[in-house]
Order: C-alpha cells, then structure tokens, then sequence
C-alpha cells in the first residue's frame, strides 16, 4: 500500500466504524492495521471496520456463493482485529455508504452479503431497517457475573447469527451500576465467544439495554444485540410472544447511543430500525499504512 488510501467514519446509534473501500480486494486485512485504525488516540477511532469490496472476490465459498443476490460484502472486523459473523449497526452504515458514493442505486431496498448471509436493507430518510434473520435460542444455560453487581444471573444464549447471551435487570439502578470496562463472566462460555447484553424493561414494549461487545468491549450500541434482548424477553419462546413467533408490533430499545426499533417480519426474520450517519472522510497516508500493514 504506497499510496493514500480514503477511508469514511459513520455511526450507527454511536456504535462507531471506519468504512474502507476496497472493491477490488487488495488490501491486507491485518489484525494489526483493523487494531490500528480502531485505535481512538493513535487511528481513526472505531468499535471495528467495514470493508467494502465485491463479494464474488470474496475468499469464503460462503460468501462468494451470494454473488448472485449481493453485489458488496460486507467484511467486519471488530476493533481487536477479529472477525465477526455480522454487525446490525454496521450493516446500516454500510447501506448507507454504498448510497451515498453511488455503489448502489437510489432504491428502496438493497441486499448485503455477510458472514451471516445476505440481508435485505430497506430505506426511508434517515432511517434504514435491516432484516437480520431469525434469533435462535441456543441450548446453553449460562450464568453471569458483572462487576459492580452482586450475585449471579440466569441468561438466556441466542444467535443472531453472533452469539449473545442476555441478562434480564430488574432495575434502571442496576443497569447504571454495571462496570462494563471489565468483561462480564460467562459461565459457561459460549465455544466462539459472547456478546453479552443486560437489558431492563421500562415500559410496554420498551427496553433499556446496555452491552459488552466480544472483540470491542463496552459500545454505545449494538444491533444484533438489540434484536437479541428483544428476542430473549418477547420471543415465540417466553410468556410475552403472541403465540405465531412473528408479532409484527415494533419494540423500542434504548441504548446509551440512540434508540432503535425491532420487530418480526411475517417470515419471522427480526428487523432492526434506526439511524446510520456518515461523518466524515479521511485519507489514510501511505507513510501511516506502511507502519501498520
């Protein structure tokens, strides 16, 4: 990489990116430079990045077999270089980039493909709601210990397709109390990892939600996670479902960034709404990729 190479920040509900274009597939994806342009002091600043290139260059057979539906993929990695299967937030962002530069055309919909698949993001105004696919209630029973609260707590395991586990609160105090600078303590963990949310009710079909994210630690939101807690209190499986699994009345989630709104379509995939800003563009210089490749 011996040039500069131009780079946007967006956010989702302030859960943050940096959105690399690369539709030709020809840089290096390091966890090294993922860290280094995460990095709030000495990079950009971001909870991961969102690469864009075309998906049939894709290396996964898994991700290149959605050519035909999806003309970009979205490439996650969160801010410690991992990979992950999917990003709620993220994929709105990156819908909204795709538009903004003319990727893609001025339409109501566009399809992405994932880690997770391809999903199906709708547009109107500021918002874009994204079809995330069914939740799926895992088999483990895990419990959890937080820093700044006593005891330990029954979870609920989702995938979505990242896996979750969510903690039900039974106050706004509690919620405030959490020391999320420090990982929650699954037991037992999940094979691939865990984000775990805590939510809280506060009022009909409302929700407060804060989270730890694997690979990002605490964020401002999370959009997997959203649909996750919405899925843990009210899904076909608890005593809140309607009974069909696909309740089409929208629930509110309110993060420390923003709110978002989430519900089940008719063929029972979750939606997620909510807002996804561009905020700026920044050219990466050839001398500061060189020492981060």
């Amino acid at each position: 990489m011996s040039r500069t190479l131009p780079v946007m920040k967006g956010h989702g509900t302030e859960n943050d990116f940096v959105v690399l274009p690369d539709l030709d597939a020809v840089v290096s994806m390091s966890p090294s430079l993922v860290r280094a342009l995460c990095d709030r002091r000495a990079g950009i600043g971001a909870d991961g990045v969102l690469r864009v290139t075309r998906t049939a260059l894709a290396t996964e057979p898994d991700v290149q077999a959605q050519a035909g539906v999806a003309e970009y993929f979205m490439d996650y990695h969160n801010a410690d270089g991992s990979i992950a299967e999917m990003c709620g937030n993220g994929l709105r962002v990156f819908g909204r980039y795709l538009h903004q530069v003319g990727l893609a055309e001025g339409g109501a919909s566009l399809t992405v493909a994932t880690r997770g698949g391809p999903k199906v993001l709708s547009f109107d105004g500021e918002h874009i709601s994204a079809e995330l696919g069914p939740a799926t209630v895992r088999p483990e029973r895990p419990r959890v210990t937080a820093a700044g609260l006593a005891g330990e707590f029954d979870a609920v395991a989702l995938d979505l397709p990242n896996p979750h586990v969510v903690v039900e609160l039974a106050s706004v105090a509690d919620l405030a109390a959490l020391r999320l600078t420090e990982p929650p303590r699954v037991q037992p963990g999940l094979p691939e990892g865990q984000n775990v949310e805590f939510v809280v009710r506060t009022g009909p079909d409302r929700l407060r939600m804060r989270v730890h994210e694997r690979g990002s630690g605490e964020t401002r939101s999370c959009g997997t996670g959203i649909c996750a807690v919405v899925a843990a209190v009210a899904g076909p499986w608890t005593d809140q479902a309607n009974g069909s699994g696909t309740d089409s009345q929208p629930w509110t989630v309110e993060v420390p960034g923003g709110e978002c709104r989430v519900w089940w379509n008719a063929a029972g995939s979750m939606v997620l709404c909510g807002p996804a800003v561009l905020v700026a563009s920044v050219e990466l210089s050839s001398e500061w990729l060189a020492a981060h490749r």
